[in-house]
């Protein structure tokens, strides 16, 4: 996903952008205002992420330059990022709020939520990677060394010369974005921020295994060589690639290495980010971010128990119907992980069979959106494999696709060991990350008529609580009627973002240890040790992330029920998916604002 902070710090100039459409008559001059402004964020933030412009296809004409670029990690454009947010809003500040109507007073809301949490949090912390949501620069799941290899390979296109040779640049860049992270780590151990020590751990194990790949078994050797080939461009790709492999990228990874033994020594076990500079004040900030509200710590603590609460009954109802009544529902969960009946090989043929069923599942929904969407995606979307060089501490994801279409959105699985994918868990895995998740939702707003940056911020709550709510959305849509063990995984996954806000929580406002937290997943999920270890240690590097999950998605029910209570025998699903989806992401407050309308409107028509 697009990270909303890289945005909204990010600054550069794209003359001839398409903001999307304008209305033929002239904006009111509030408005005229608002579209100026945005357009402005645009053409700055592209050039200040040349990332982003790459990932939208958006790296050619007045921005072709871009694509031998990557973006400035170093002290200094952090520095210019917090100023550019200061300018900003500012200048937003300055545009008549009471003189906007519709969707430009959801435009401006939007973007001053943005602006005014990020000011908030850089006047009260001097740390932390920006766009990352971590207070740690260098983790299992935050780095150029586990982003970028992944990000030349499948965003970077390679249709000419001019391509490869701007790959080439990039693959040297990637070696200076790494020197610009050691420093930013280095100011952060000096304030006092530095990873617990089993952070470290699995970080270095995976930099190790990026280390002892040799230059011709190398990702980001391989790509260049293998997709120039493809298209017919002579040259020595992989030995040019090899050697800045060896001579650049290789002696910045084990100089990160290095930096990062080194403050192994002093680092502690304490998982929760209470510890930090102001640490309380970064989680409740954290908090806030990523669920976009103002509940507390505690709030979402007792939130996350009565859900869990809820769930464990339903499991056990459901369990029961298959015969299943014997222990608690995270023991049943737990048998039902080794069951040998629902798993797949654990070969290279098993996990291909694994991503084939899947897409049968992709069109299985596909088939059934058109009584509950009134507007669908025109993108497809890919289902593909996470690179087993950077799987030991990734997670499942989706990866959004061009404006243009040229590249799919891709739906990223984790494929470490299928013991940890049954198949009972597959289904709504992909209905979250795919259709009707993640893939409808952020396609729908990219295809949408919507300001170009508005097009580009991503809300954890309202895109992860979105995606939670499809997972239920696929239970009504009939998609588990045949099938009880898929409704099983349902609400294992639903009792999982549950049992993720108590750990949260546990963790960083409760003084949990990491220990703890993972007996309170075990006892509650019933995952294997391996999987219950990876979310805990997740969410010791992302604060306040897992919470988003469950805080969306019960606002995306409670504006559901609001609409249906409403507007009577004219609510219509559809309409309200409509509503919700082609007014792009926004704040959980500004979304209500949104709803709202849409009930006002129906009521009029």
């Amino acid at each position: 996903m697009i990270d909303r902070r890289r945005l909204v710090v990010s600054t550069a100039a794209l003359a001839a952008l398409p903001i999307g459409a304008r209305a033929a008559a002239p904006a009111p001059p509030e408005a005229a205002k608002l579209n100026a402004f945005m357009e402005d964020v645009v053409q700055r933030t592209l050039r200040r992420s040349p990332e982003t412009a790459t990932n939208l296809g958006l790296d050619t004409g007045a921005l072709v330059g871009e694509k031998s670029r990557l973006d400035d990690r170093s002290l200094a454009a952090s520095a210019a990022d917090k100023a550019e947010n200061l300018r900003r809003q500012k200048a937003l500040s300055a545009i008549d709020r009471r003189r906007l109507t519709g969707m430009d007073a959801v435009n401006y809301d939007t973007l001053a939520y943005v602006q005014d949490i990020q000011a908030e949090a850089d006047r009260q912390f001097n740390y932390g990677g920006s766009g990352s949501g971590s207070p740690y620069i260098l983790t299992q799941l935050t780095g150029a060394y586990a982003s970028v290899p992944d990000f030349l390979d499948t965003q970077h296109a390679i249709a000419s010369r001019d391509d490869a040779e701007a790959y080439l640049a990039r693959l040297s860049a990637f070696a200076k974005a790494m020197d610009q992270e050691s420093a930013q780590v280095d100011h952060d151990a000096g304030v006092g921020v530095i990873p617990p020590d089993f952070v470290i751990d699995t970080t270095l194990k995976q930099m190790q295994a990026f280390a002892d790949t040799p230059a011709d078994k190398a990702t980001v050797v391989l790509s260049v060589a293998r997709r120039a080939k493809e298209k017919g461009i002579d040259g020595d790709w992989a030995g040019r690639a090899s050697r800045i492999y060896q001579a650049e990228v290789l002696p910045a990874l084990q100089g990160q290495m290095a930096l990062l033994r080194g403050l192994r020594t002093r680092a502690t076990h304490e998982a929760g980010v209470r510890r930090l500079p102001k640490g309380e004040a970064y989680y409740r900030a954290s908090l806030k971010n990523w669920t976009t509200t103002d509940a507390s710590p505690e709030e979402t603590h007792r939130l996350g128990l009565e859900q869990v609460a809820l769930l464990n009954a339903r499991l056990d109802e459901a369990f029961r119907a298959q015969g299943m009544s014997k222990g608690a529902p995270w023991e049943r969960l737990r048998a039902l992980f080794a069951d040998p009946r629902f798993l797949y090989p654990n070969t290279d043929d098993g996990k291909a069979k694994l991503i084939a069923d899947l897409n049968l599942k992709v069109s299985a929904v596909q088939a059934r959106l058109p009584a509950w969407f009134g507007t669908l995606p025109k993108a497809k979307v890919e289902i593909r494999r996470v690179p087993p060089a950077i799987e030991a501490g990734a997670s499942s994801n989706y990866q959004s696709g061009t404006l243009d279409g040229s590249r799919p959105g891709a739906y990223y699985i984790v494929l470490r060991d299928t013991a940890e994918d049954p198949s009972w868990l597959m289904p709504t895995l992909t209905y979250h990350e795919a259709i009707p998740g993640h893939h409808l939702q952020g396609t729908l707003a990219r295809e949408a008529d919507l300001p170009m940056i508005r097009k580009l911020i991503w809300f954890s709550a309202y895109g992860e609580g979105w995606a939670l709510y499809a997972e239920q959305l696929a239970e009504e849509m009939g998609l588990y009627d045949t099938d009880p063990w898929g409704r099983i995984g349902y609400l294992h996954d639903a009792l999982l973002r549950a049992a993720r806000i108590v750990m949260d929580t546990g963790l960083h406002s409760q003084g949990w240890t990491r220990e703890q937290a993972v007996r309170y997943f075990v006892e509650n999920q019933g995952d294997p040790d391996t999987a219950a270890i990876s979310e805990v240690e997740r969410y010791c590097v992302w604060p306040g992330q897992a919470c988003s999950y469950m805080v969306g998605k019960l606002e995306w029910l409670r504006l559901r029920a609001k609409a249906k209570a409403a507007l009577g025998a004219r609510y219509d699903i559809r309409a309200f998916h409509d509503a919700g989806l082609l007014s792009g992401p926004t704040p959980l407050k500004v979304l209500d604002t949104v709803i709202d309308g849409y009930i006002a409107r129906a009521k009029a028509g």
